[in-house]
């Protein structure tokens, strides 16, 4: 036996040992405490719906599940810091629809590209928003809110969260949808614009269904749509905007789970499952209804076929509007 012919059969009798071993760390996954990046202040929606989570999933996985936090940039900070992560599993993000499909589109110099650095791991939850007007607004349905908008052109206002979230968006696809006009009005936050609106500063705003709900049911202000496909059962009286006309028109905000790419598929699918059980635990789906989050699953493929959906769709939202920050 020749001296090529020895290495190569030392070569392969070294790879054969290590198989077990390499399949026995998979199989011992988790096998330290997993991370979940929140990239927003503590306090917030997403937060919220991290930690309802985590708290479940450390039962299921064994191992506990602390949420941690990289704020700043529209959640770009701890984007990037998990893309950057050792690509064990043991370091997650918890996002959003504006970290995953809009930052890329908002920020020329974004540091991660979805689809490239990342490897979904499970949607979790959808978020369809209402379209909420103040009540001095002359226009009792969306119909009618579209007719006054395109006979007053520029007369009318709508209040965002801030230059390129979903609160902007969504309402520059209705008015692309329309064919009308209203000013945007971009505040620091969703509370300050909130506040205006219902003091009537703005007139317009597309808000989360239960921030919203709660001021219908009070009076204070008044739904006129729905941006899901089917009417939200916090607000069954208000239609949707397909059914107003608008055809096609569904745009639902969304939470999902990633981790860094090259994290081995046996890890993503255990951690697809515990979140899979997690969101059937029927405790989990009545709290997470209660803070305006529906519970919607899709594992790794699905979730990847989801954000390939999306993309494109947000990036038109993005140029047509005319958004960019640095």
């Amino acid at each position: 036996m020749n001296a090529a012919s020895t290495t190569r059969r030392m070569l392969l009798a070294a790879a054969v040992t290590l198989l077990p071993l390499a399949a026995a760390s998979q199989a011992a996954f988790p096998s330290k405490p997993v991370k979940i990046i929140v990239g927003f202040p503590a306090g917030g929606p997403l937060d919220a719906h991290a930690r309802l989570l985590a708290d479940r999933l450390q039962q299921l996985l064994g191992q506990p599940v602390i949420v941690d936090y990289k704020a700043g940039a529209g959640g770009t900070v701890g984007a990037d810091f998990v893309a950057k992560s050792e690509a064990d599993g043991h370091t997650l993000l918890m996002a959003n629809t504006g970290t995953l499909v809009i930052n890329p589109a908002v920020y020329p110099k974004n540091p991660y590209q979805t689809l490239r650095d990342f490897a979904p791991v499970a949607r979790t939850a959808m978020q369809p928003l209402a379209f909420v007007v103040h009540p001095q607004v002359p226009a009792a349905t969306i119909t009618e809110f579209i007719a006054l908008a395109k006979k007053n052109p520029g007369k009318l206002n709508y209040g965002s969260a801030g230059n390129g979230g979903i609160s902007h968006l969504v309402p520059e696809m209705f008015k692309t949808a329309t064919g009308s006009f209203i000013v945007h009005i971009p505040y620091r936050g969703s509370a300050p614009a909130f506040t205006d609106l219902l003091a009537g500063q703005v007139q317009l705003m597309a808000e989360s269904v239960p921030q919203a709900s709660q001021y219908v049911k009070q009076g204070k202000l008044r739904a006129l749509a729905v941006t899901s496909r089917e009417r939200s059962a916090a607000l069954p009286d208000t239609p949707t905007l397909i059914e107003a006309g608008l055809k096609d028109f569904e745009v639902v905000g969304f939470y999902g789970v990633m981790a860094p790419a090259g994290t081995p598929k046996p890890v993503l699918d255990k951690l697809a499952a515990a979140f899979k059980g997690v969101l059937e635990t029927p405790e989990i789906r009545t709290r997470m209804v209660a803070q305006g989050a529906d519970p919607a699953f899709l594992g790794p493929e699905a979730f990847t076929k989801f954000l390939a959906a999306e993309m494109p769709k947000w990036a038109k939202a993005v140029k047509d509007s005319g958004a960019r920050l640095d």
